[in-house]
């Protein structure tokens, strides 16, 4: 199956003559309804009718479809106020029959996850990797995989997996086409986790994956024209318009890891001691990216064995820890204010620890901002905190699927009841 589609409601439909030939296209209606239900339920038909522009006899239509399929549910009936007004019985999303499950694949580790059809971590668990050979990795985490469903389900079926990652991901394909880090090249890991698994597996990559999570069940500031920047071992970017992400010819979209936002190369940062895989020492990753975090802490203090103990000390309130985050939003910043100018979205999320939970590092990226900035013209609105910060790795893996659920929920999910139209 291919990765999410975006919503068809929400863009101008291209001629059927000019589209390419391809998988037969389900009823667009469907997932504007479920998406209306998602947003708003519970909530009458009536009323998915005008959110949508449907006419209340196709609304029916639709939802007898996903009521069919167990994606959504009838509540008690209702009437209005003090009994006035004709009864209505809610639909809302059936939180209790369905899961997607999720699969982060970060430089160090996997983070696995269930989550429900709202949107909501279940469970999640996250393991070192043993080695990095993308065999043992993806076999490894679909062994993990069934002993959390297990656990934590409670006689929910999980409809599909969804895996992220970061750098060039290509979801048609399901190929993690390079992952400098990891040595990866060309991994068929939609291939290798079907096969393990026995589910549909969608993969994208993790900023793509957050930017569409923004969209299904993040804050509403975030649903619509954004840019999301992740900060983490690897750094990327997604860009969303119109309910659409971004992909690219190349499903090279959001690769700014390596924009020059270091010092002059005449005057190096002597903090940072190694190179990007770039080759350079002021690119965007170079600077900013958890390696280079505890680089500087080595150089500075305090010295940390890794970036979840620097986080925990800033947290704590430990002064040089909390220094060494709001020199890196600063640092972020001017990233920031160049994705500002050149994409002018409604806002900019930024998934950075620092940025997520404290409260100078939020000031410290929007004054770069302000500073730097010709288009962005009121920081504190425009650029923002994740609306996932503590779960976004969880987040990442399980809203590909998700995602994919939403954009189709007439597709061919095998555990799902039949009945709907092909």
């Amino acid at each position: 199956m291919n990765g999410p589609q975006a919503p068809a409601h929400r863009r101008t439909a291209p001629r059927r003559s000019d589209l390419p030939a391809g998988p037969a296209r389900r009823p667009p209606g469907t997932h504007a309804v479920l998406g209306a239900i998602l947003d708003h339920g519970p909530v009458a038909r009536s009323t998915v009718a005008r959110l949508t522009g449907l006419s209340p006899a196709s609304v029916t239509g639709h939802c007898g479809h996903l009521l069919e399929r167990g994606l959504i549910r009838e509540g008690s009936e209702t009437t209005g106020p003090r009994g006035l007004g004709r009864p209505h019985i809610p639909l809302e999303i059936d939180t209790g029959r369905h899961l997607v499950a999720g699969a982060h694949i970060a430089v160090r580790h996997v983070t696995l996850s269930l989550m429900d059809l709202r949107g909501r971590i279940v469970a999640e668990e996250r393991r070192p990797h043993r080695g990095t050979e993308p065999g043992a990795v993806l076999h490894g985490l679909a062994a993990r995989l069934p002993r959390l469903v297990a656990r934590h389900a409670a006689g929910r079926t999980v409809l599909a997996l969804g895996v992220a990652t970061g750098h060039r991901v290509d979801p048609a394909a399901g190929t993690i086409v390079d992952h400098p880090q990891l040595g990866w090249r060309e991994v068929p890991a939609r291939e290798v986790l079907h096969r393990a698994t026995g589910l549909p597996v969608h993969v994208d990559s993790h900023a793509r994956a957050l930017a569409r999570a923004e969209q299904l069940i993040g804050e509403p500031s975030t649903r619509d024209s954004a840019v999301l920047l992740f900060v983490g071992t690897v750094v990327d970017a997604a860009f969303t318009t119109a309910g659409t992400v971004h992909l690219g010819p190349h499903a090279g979209a959001g690769s700014v890891a390596h924009l020059p936002v270091g010092a002059p190369p005449r005057a190096p940062d002597p903090t940072v001691q190694e190179p990007c895989t770039c080759g350079s020492t002021e690119c965007l990753q170079a600077q900013v990216s958890e390696p280079a975090m505890v680089r500087r802490a080595a150089e500075q203090g305090p010295a940390v064995p890794d970036f979840p103990a620097l986080l925990d000390l800033a947290l704590a309130g430990e002064p040089r820890a909390r220094a060494l985050f709001a020199d890196r939003a600063r640092r972020v910043g001017r990233a920031a204010a160049l994705l500002l100018d050149m994409f002018d979205p409604a806002v900019l999320v930024v998934v950075e620890p620092g940025t997520g939970r404290l409260p100078e590092c939020t000031a410290a990226l929007r004054a770069e901002v302000a500073e730097r900035s010709r288009v962005c013209e009121d920081p504190a609105r425009a650029v923002v905190p994740s609306s996932f910060t503590g779960s976004v790795l969880a987040v990442a893996g399980a809203s590909v699927a998700l995602g994919a659920l939403y954009a189709d929920p007439l597709g061919p999910w095998p555990t799902l009841a039949l009945g709907a139209p092909s």
